[in-house]
């Protein structure tokens, strides 16, 4: 189970990079040795979709 921190991303922050970022392990556990997590691949580069950055 993730962690509170994992859950609850500050304001202005990606709430899945936030997730990967501090349940790393357990978002990542089905990806083989050295396999790149799409999700994460998705955002990189500062891509992320408007409806998932926290408002504050």
């Amino acid at each position: 189970m993730a962690s509170k921190k994992a859950l609850n991303p500050p304001k202005g922050e990606c709430r899945q990079c936030w997730l990967h970022a501090y349940d790393s392990r357990e978002q990542h556990k089905h990806l083989k040795p050295r396999e790149d997590c799409p999700a994460c691949v998705s955002h990189m580069g500062g891509r992320h979709p408007e409806h998932m950055i926290v408002k504050g």
